[in-house]
């Protein structure tokens, strides 16, 4: 025990710990702008070159990670769907296990943690979530043929599963492809945006 520690009541000690404890658990709050790239890794500089390993590793453009990811959680590292309430104030279930920067499902993220060999990644880790995204994007390329660049229907495929895309459980969705375009946009202006700060981000990383 620190000398400080012997001056203060056990209680207050408890406090203290409780309070560093709570802390460590908070969670970082989404960039300011999450909808320029140069300004989501200026205020996260850490957060390029862990979106840049995902590209290396995986061949997936930058700008279409960041795109599926401003969709899914609006880069929040604790999203979830929202629950059912009963009576207004009674919790219920939620839609589904979707949580995280990639809102990926239990199952899922359970298979790339497996196949990167890497069981402590986390959902709301943004190393992590990035690259899960990646590999997923990737796994979409490898199973179903669409080009790792094509935002649009990455993210059918991404929605939907794989599966469910190659079925075309999407054509009868016209929120989901209006969506779909939504992501195909954000991630040409991720690149318009990217073409004039990435040289500067990549000094620093």
């Amino acid at each position: 025990m620190i000398a400080s520690e012997r001056c203060l009541p056990t209680g207050v000690i408890g406090i203290l710990s409780s309070l560093l404890l709570l802390a460590s658990c908070a969670t970082a709050p989404p960039p300011r702008n999450v909808n320029d790239a140069c300004a989501i890794f200026a205020e996260y500089g850490d957060w390029y070159p862990k979106a840049k390993a995902a590209s290396r590793r995986w061949n997936v453009p930058i700008p279409v990670l960041l795109a599926i990811i401003h969709q899914e959680s609006a880069f929040r590292s604790d999203a979830q769907p929202p629950r059912t309430w009963y009576l207004g104030f009674i919790p219920g279930s939620r839609p589904s296990s979707a949580y995280g920067y990639s809102q990926a499902l239990e199952g899922t993220w359970d298979r790339y943690t497996v196949a990167i060999g890497h069981r402590g990644a986390d959902r709301d880790d943004f190393a992590d979530a990035v690259d899960f995204t990646g590999w997923y994007v990737n796994e979409t390329t490898l199973r179903t043929g669409i080009a790792r660049s094509d935002a649009y229907r990455q993210y059918l495929a991404y929605h939907e599963g794989q599966a469910g895309f190659a079925k075309g459980t999407y054509r009868n969705k016209p929120w989901l492809l209006e969506r779909a375009q939504k992501v195909s946009r954000q991630a040409a202006r991720y690149g318009s945006q990217l073409a004039r700060c990435e040289s500067q981000l990549l000094a620093r990383s």
